[in-house]
């Protein structure tokens, strides 16, 4: 037998992490748990703010991608010696400032572009 035959699937080879049944399994029930969540509220109107459910069902997404990321696609910190990591984050603010300034401009372009026609509107 040898030193590789053993079970070591949790461990790091090269920098890069092997999942174990484990792993998997917790990642697949949290998956499960994290989808059926929502959708029972939604389906039942456990909340009758649409916006508190909206916000709700978005956190357990954003909980949900972390869960995927760390069971499924086995980023972690110690991972490929951060550098993936470093990429996810990298990915993340470019993201989130192209969203924000979008949302932004298109706001702004919204409410300026036309100041006539919101008081065209409300005249009888």
């Amino acid at each position: 037998m040898s030193a590789h035959d053993h079970a070591d699937h949790g461990h790091l080879h090269g920098g890069a992490a092997h999942g174990s049944l484990k792993g998997y399994l917790i990642g697949f029930v949290l998956s499960v748990i994290l989808t059926a969540i929502p959708f029972w509220m939604v389906m039942t109107g456990a909340i009758d703010n649409k916006q508190a459910t909206a916000i709700i069902v978005m956190a357990f997404a954003v909980v949900q991608i972390v869960v995927h990321m760390v069971f499924f696609l086995h980023m972690t910190p110690a991972s490929e010696g951060g550098w993936s990591m470093l990429a996810l984050i990298f990915t993340v603010v470019l993201v989130v400032i192209v969203l924000s300034g979008s949302l932004w401009v298109m706001y702004h372009l919204n409410a300026n572009m036309m100041p006539g026609l919101h008081e065209m509107r409300q005249m009888p």
